[in-house]
């Protein structure tokens, strides 16, 4: 099996480039993105937009699945909604026609809880809901997920999809989402600095480790397709809490951390989210079980960004 991540350099792309490494090998790894990576093994430069280019290194390297991790965020969308409408969409217009025409035999394309809206359930949001976003990122996602399943239903195309909630890594610094401000948070607390919220400080929001996530991810992935029953997009829970909450574990190993709450434009993006998810169909589905929770998240976060990047900082995590 042989695998291309398209926008290899974002913060899930990194770390799934890493893992299907391990899985596959390293000669059976593509990885491309919009910037250069000359560290990066079997890495090439490619737009993501440019359907050609893309044809051209699906050709070349003989690739059997494909994940598109390629987009531009909740927060950056709302500052360019032309730019991200085109970016999140043809992307993946061009891969499902590309897929039609037998190029490869496997896709990822993540979508987000930012397809909820208001007038979602915000308890337990379960699958097969109301689904009216009020955001660009969210509409794009919401549009993507009918075209998958569209394709799975009129082409038979094998499209597997999650709709993420707040990614939180220690590897990678924000990359312009809402749910951005719980690695923020991290960053500030380490440097002795006080942070200022752009969410309210009792908003609260569906998150997942990346841990999780990745392994979510791959697990789909590896599902028999017999067993999938949503071709959609699966939605995909961890750990849900509020800035407040998320703030207080911080205090338990670095007590002097302060906050200020000044709610900007994501927090009416954060209000319209899911407060929690009902994954209950991945977890029927293909067995999907999350493992770390807010204190778990919390010590793995510092203990990394402690030792990687604030080493002058002296913490003790037990």
């Amino acid at each position: 099996m042989k695998a291309l991540i398209i926008g290899s350099g974002g913060q899930i792309g990194t770390e799934l480039a890493k893992a299907l490494r391990d899985k596959y090998g390293q000669e059976n790894l593509i990885t491309s993105d919009i910037n250069e990576n000359p560290i990066e093994p079997n890495f090439y430069t490619v737009d993501a937009t440019d359907k050609k280019a893309v044809e051209k290194l699906i050709v070349q390297e003989q690739v059997d699945e494909i994940y598109l991790m390629a987009a531009i965020l909740s927060a950056k969308a709302e500052q360019f909604p032309m730019r991200a409408w085109q970016i999140n969409m043809n992307i993946l217009f061009n891969l499902l026609e590309l897929f039609k025409e037998g190029l490869f035999k496997k896709l990822f394309w993540p979508s987000s809880i930012a397809v909820f809206g208001p007038h979602t359930p915000k308890i337990q949001t379960p699958q097969y809901t109301v689904t009216d976003p009020n955001s660009v990122y969210g509409i794009s996602k919401l549009a993507g997920e009918r075209w998958v399943e569209y394709y799975f239903l009129k082409h038979g195309l094998d499209i597997r999809s999650l709709r993420y909630p707040g990614v939180i890594s220690w590897k990678v610094q924000p990359g312009g989402g809402t749910t951005d401000y719980a690695i923020e948070m991290f960053h500030y607390a380490l440097r002795g600095e006080k942070f200022v919220s752009y969410i309210n400080r009792d908003e609260p929001l569906p998150m997942i480790y990346i841990d999780d996530a990745i392994k979510a991810t791959l697990q789909l992935m590896d599902a028999p397709s017999k067993n999938l029953t949503v071709r959609s997009s699966y939605n995909l829970a961890g750990v849900s809490f509020t800035p407040g909450e998320l703030a207080e574990a911080i205090r338990k190993y670095i007590p002097e951390f302060e906050v200020e709450y000044r709610p900007d434009f994501r927090q009416k993006i954060a209000r319209s989210w899911p407060d929690s998810i009902d994954d209950s169909y991945a977890r029927k589905d293909w067995n999907w079980q999350h493992e770390f929770d807010l204190d778990a998240i919390v010590k793995e976060m510092l203990t990394n960004l402690q030792s990687h990047f604030y080493q002058d900082y002296d913490l003790s995590i037990k």
